[in-house]
């Protein structure tokens, strides 16, 4: 059994604690402090890009000697602690929403949107379901607005098992993603959890279970769930969520995964503006080692554009 993600946000943690130092050690932040124009960096938000951004904060560590503070607690989080001011950046697994623009214009707060990589959310189920070959994104709406209580309920030839549907709740872009494509924004349904690791687990240890989650989970965990081909209707084909489908924007549920920055931040702190430099040039390498699609070079250079 693969070990789940939970496991990296302990070591993260870890990480940042064993980076801040202890005795006669320096806080590298302190050291940052004495050099003049730099100060820590907070980053919180999507738990999709987490494992992208953590790869990129242990890189920026050990080649600049700098610890940065990252949290997976969800995109929406991401955005109160951004509006707060509690966090230089905020990481996200959807687009801002309109009421999240608007309550950072209250608070004076200004940012700009970077692309980090691509995501196919994906839809799995137990390895030991034998009867699915695909989904149609009605038959998905049927799941996940409770309409469906049996697995006969979705298609007569499925078996009369009652169907226990599991996602991410609404603190998370992958949520908030899945009610708008799939669910025409009516609500998601189901056994709805903070941590996508326990979704993840869920649906391993639960035959008649249905999940969805970013692609990097279930690579993470291919080996114990079995990812289902979506199609938009019926009278199109189904496509599975692979490295080629999602990057190609072919499987429906491809979406973007973004970096949202505060401009003062950017302005005022060298060090996080050096850091955002680091995680769009080494953007590319850490969305494939964590399992996702990296941007295109065309792509990378518009982002980098962006920089003050």
């Amino acid at each position: 059994m693969k070990k789940l993600f939970l496991g990296t946000f302990l070591m993260s943690f870890m990480f940042i604690l064993a980076a801040c130092g202890s005795g006669n050690a320096q806080d590298p932040t302190e050291e940052n402090a004495e050099a003049g124009g730099n100060s820590s960096v907070r980053g919180e938000g999507s738990s999709t890009v987490f494992p992208i951004l953590n790869l990129l904060v242990e890189d920026f560590y050990a080649e600049e000697g700098t610890a940065v503070e990252l949290g997976g607690n969800g995109t929406g989080s991401g955005f109160s602690n951004l509006t707060e001011g509690s966090a230089d950046f905020a990481n996200a697994s959807r687009a801002i929403a309109d009421e999240e623009i608007a309550a950072l214009d209250d608070a004076g707060i200004e940012w700009t949107e970077f692309l980090v990589a691509t995501d196919g959310l994906t839809i799995a189920v137990n390895q030991a379901n034998d009867f699915i070959d695909y989904l149609t994104f009605e038959e998905l709406k049927k799941i996940y607005s409770g309409e469906a209580e049996n697995w006969s309920d979705v298609r007569d030839e499925f078996p009369d098992e009652p169907i226990t549907a599991y996602g991410p709740d609404q603190s998370h872009g992958t949520h908030d993603f899945f009610n708008e494509e799939v669910m025409a924004e009516e609500g998601v349904q189901g056994e709805l959890i903070q941590d996508t690791n326990q979704v993840v687990s869920s649906v391993v240890g639960d035959e008649n279970s249905i999940g969805f989650f970013g692609f990097n989970f279930y690579i993470e965990n291919e080996d114990q769930l079995k990812a289902v081909p979506v199609s938009l209707s019926e009278d199109e084909d189904a496509v599975e969520p692979t490295f080629e489908n999602v990057m190609d924007f072919s499987y429906p549920l491809s979406r973007p995964l973004y970096v949202y920055a505060s401009n003062q931040s950017l302005e005022e702190k060298e060090t996080f503006r050096s850091f955002m430099e680091f995680v769009l040039n080494h953007s590319q390498a850490a969305a494939e080692e964590s399992g996702y699609v990296p941007l295109e070079d065309d792509a990378l250079q518009e982002q980098l554009s962006k920089l003050p």
